[in-house]
């Protein structure tokens, strides 16, 4: 498995670090630059690329200064966002070395939480900012629904002992809602009280296997009867398929919860 180390950035960020063998390091979403030189310097370790999301600045605002410390290095973001530091706009399907992951990392474009936002697979990892939460989903920007849905159901497709690599610390609140939608889950209970013992541990809860995910997160759970009818009880009608469903859940949460 590769060595992927958390950052912690602001409030609830992470700032994702690939740690290569021979001391290159890799950057996913640098926010803020401050703790990321900081770890470099502690570990001896060199940056070597930076990869990017999507445009909000508390993924892309460390760039400039990690640039003007580590000259030359290759920054990866969305083609289609506009992203300054961005040397190497990335498309679906594009292949990218990254030291420490074996066969690289797939560009895999998922759009919805904004309109052009990417995520990056392979080695049993997906870092996929903010398209994906544990237990929930990223909040609909410049994208649409349908887009996050459809970027979700990629996502739910991919081998179940994948390391979600998400962006934000949300674990528990997102918990309290899939409770909310699915009250006779045991799963859910059962993964929020072990994400409240690593949380009063004061433990990051990311990254979790996506077979969890499955189990617990109703923006994955959209085919499944349980979620429909929670969804269709909160919209006081029916809903067609799975891309209402999860219209329903995202304004659910969005209005009665967050």
């Amino acid at each position: 498995m590769p060595q992927i180390l958390p950052i912690a950035a602001f409030s609830d960020n992470y700032i994702w670090l690939i740690v290569g063998p021979r001391g290159e390091a890799s950057v996913v979403d640098p926010g803020d630059a401050r703790p990321v030189l900081d770890v470099l310097d502690r570990q001896g370790l060199t940056l070597t690329n930076i990869l990017i999301t999507h445009k909000h600045n508390d993924h892309t605002g460390g760039c400039a200064r990690l640039l003007e410390a580590f000259a030359d290095i290759s920054v990866f973001g969305p083609s289609n966002e506009p992203i300054a530091c961005v040397t190497h706009p990335v498309r679906e399907g594009d292949q990218l070395e990254i030291p420490g992951i074996d066969g690289g990392l797939r560009v895999m474009e998922a759009p919805g939480h904004t309109e052009g936002h990417v995520a990056y697979h392979g080695d049993g990892a997906l870092f996929c900012g903010d398209t994906l939460f544990l237990g929930g989903c990223g909040r609909i920007f410049s994208g649409t629904h349908d887009q996050m849905a459809d970027s979700l159901a990629r996502f739910a497709a991919l081998p179940g002992d994948t390391l979600i690599y998400c962006a934000h610390e949300y674990t528990l609140a997102n918990l309290g809602f899939a409770e909310w939608v699915e009250p006779d889950n045991a799963a859910i209970g059962e993964r929020l009280a072990k994400i409240q013992v690593l949380r009063r541990e004061g433990k990051a809860s990311v990254p979790a296997p996506l077979s969890e995910e499955l189990a617990t997160n109703p923006f994955l759970r959209t085919r499944e009867r349980e979620v429909i009818a929670a969804a269709e009880r909160w919209a006081k009608r029916d809903l067609a398929d799975p891309r209402e469903v999860f219209h329903a859940l995202r304004d659910w949460k969005d209005q009665d919860y967050d």
